[in-house]
């Protein structure tokens, strides 16, 4: 099945490593300037600040339109949303990455609470494993394959292979294990690195800048639809 997974990535996988470079790069440049530049440092807390201050709903709307909202109309310009389909699609990429906003903002707060809000390297590295081989593998990727499953079956659950067949469910969860290994676990890194207020600005910025350069290099008609390293080859009319 990892290989299975494996070969489904080795498609777009010069585009989603030249991606993931940028990413790690661009993520350490944040990271290094917010902790040797006081000029920067004072401009990513007003970031903080207003995360702070609107909570879940700054987690939500930022989410939406970096996770979601961008990658739409990514592929609305690439015309890699189908006929008749724009509507439904607009829809479920801003209400899905809002609600994941909320999900992921929660899952943070947990994990201060679990390993605390340190930047030191024992705290981190718990951080990192617990979100990338415990949240991603029993929650994460299964709610993702389902609901994009769902997208993908013309929003009919009866038709949602991956509510319908275990074996499905579990051959689509690891594809997005693997292709989320592959260039996320620098990027929580970086993430972790970071004080909370500043985890989710973070990963929204990570994860926009991911969106938009991969789009940038993949020439096949390729890229992201939202679910990190997905292939919207999959997500065509004839799906």
């Amino acid at each position: 099945m990892f290989r299975d997974a494996w070969e489904r990535c080795r498609s777009n996988l010069l585009a989603n490593l030249i991606a993931g470079i940028f990413l790690w790069v661009f993520g350490a440049a944040i990271c290094l300037g917010y902790y040797n530049s006081i000029y920067f440092a004072n401009l990513l807390n007003l970031l903080g600040s207003t995360k702070k201050e609107f909570g879940y709903l700054y987690s939500a709307i930022s989410t939406a339109i970096f996770g979601g909202l961008i990658p739409y109309f990514l592929l609305l310009f690439r015309k890699n949303v189908p006929l008749g389909k724009k509507l439904g699609w607009f829809f479920f990429f801003a209400v899905f990455w809002a609600v994941k906003g909320i999900e992921v903002d929660a899952f943070y707060r947990l994990q201060s609470i679990l390993f605390g809000d340190a930047q030191e390297k024992s705290v981190v590295v718990s951080k990192v494993l617990f979100d990338q081989f415990v949240y991603c593998v029993v929650w994460a990727a299964p709610t993702t394959a389902v609901f994009y499953g769902w997208k993908n079956a013309n929003f009919n659950w009866g038709d949602v292979k991956e509510i319908k067949c275990f074996h499905a469910l579990l051959k689509e969860s690891v594809f997005l294990l693997v292709s989320t290994w592959l260039i996320w676990i620098p990027a929580v890194t970086i993430v972790y690195s970071m004080p909370p207020n500043l985890q989710i600005p973070l990963f929204n910025l990570t994860l926009c800048f991911f969106v938009l350069v991969i789009s940038l290099f993949d020439n096949k008609g390729g890229g992201i639809d939202g679910t990190r390293t997905r292939d919207l080859r999959r997500d065509r009319p004839a799906l």
